[in-house]
């Protein structure tokens, strides 16, 4: 009886590890497939920093341009042309902060309130 016992033990220890060496094996070809993917997107995003590396010293250049036609178009129109890099205005008195001053929150939809 003790054998019989044993042996079955034996068996069922046998097809744990037969069922865990399957799933790993499935995990493992799993992220075989991941990492061949995470590859092919490196390869991807590396030709696409390539492709676009000379747009960095002409959008000086055009940034530059776009500056000098829009204060003349500016002082056209007889308005003076904002400084570089101020942005657009935020509030009433353009500091970011309304007329119930900078740190009191403002509720979405109590903009005019």
């Amino acid at each position: 009886m003790n054998t019989v016992l044993i042996i079955l033990t034996l068996v069922e220890v046998l097809l744990l590890v037969l069922v865990l060496a399957g799933y790993l094996i499935v995990i493992a070809a799993t992220l075989r497939d991941v990492s061949k993917t995470l590859g092919l997107v490196t390869f991807g995003v590396r030709a696409i920093d390539k492709q676009t590396e000379p747009i960095g010293p002409r959008l000086h250049d055009i940034n530059q341009a776009l500056e000098q036609a829009a204060g003349a178009l500016e002082q056209a129109v007889g308005k003076e042309a904002p400084s570089h890099g101020g942005g657009p205005a935020r509030g009433p008195d353009a500091s970011g902060s309304d007329a119930r001053g900078p740190d009191v929150p403002v509720r979405p939809g109590a903009e005019g309130v």
